[in-house]
């Protein structure tokens, strides 16, 4: 099976965005010279496998950001058309995780790039996450959209390293303990 990765932002009490989906907080954080390694990480990866939620946000940006394929595991959205700048680049399916993983697997993917708070929960719970780079972001929101949720069991994690930039973003890099 392919190894499942999470490279994710976090306000510092744990949400991933407001309760409204908004990113304002982070978006408009001055982070300019600061290499958090996102182009490596992302050039290290096969696909992307999306939730819903984060795809929906996505689809406001100005431009689609991806390169590599992407995947967007979604009872609602499956069999709806995508706007046209998307055909060849996104697609939409109902499948569980690991359904969405042995597809993946039969089209030579390795590594994938897990995004969205639900969806990498989902993968969470079914242990077929292989690490995480967690990037906090010195914000108190008070309230939104948490990026971890109940758990079934405990999910132990390796402390790999963490760094600290000139902006106050901290990042720490965890394995899966299996």
């Amino acid at each position: 099976m392919p190894t499942c990765h999470a490279f994710l932002a976090t306000s510092l009490d744990g949400f991933i965005a407001r309760p409204n989906g908004e990113l304002d907080w982070l978006l408009s954080r001055d982070t300019a010279g600061e290499d958090h390694g996102y182009d490596r990480f992302i050039a290290g990866v096969d696909a992307l496998v999306m939730g819903r939620g984060t795809f929906e946000k996505v689809l406001e940006f100005p431009a689609w950001p991806y390169q590599l394929p992407v995947l967007v595991l979604s009872a609602t959205l499956a069999g709806r058309p995508l706007p046209a700048h998307l055909h060849g680049k996104v697609r939409v399916l109902d499948l569980s995780p690991e359904a969405a993983l042995a597809l993946l697997q039969g089209e030579g993917c390795r590594r994938l790039y897990v995004d969205g708070g639900k969806l990498l929960q989902s993968f969470l719970r079914r242990g077929l996450v292989d690490d995480l780079v967690l990037t906090i972001v010195p914000i108190l929101l008070g309230s939104g959209r948490p990026l971890f949720g109940a758990l079934d069991t405990d999910v132990p994690l390796v402390h790999e390293g963490t760094t600290s930039f000139p902006s106050g973003l901290v990042q720490s890099r965890y394995r899966v303990q299996r």
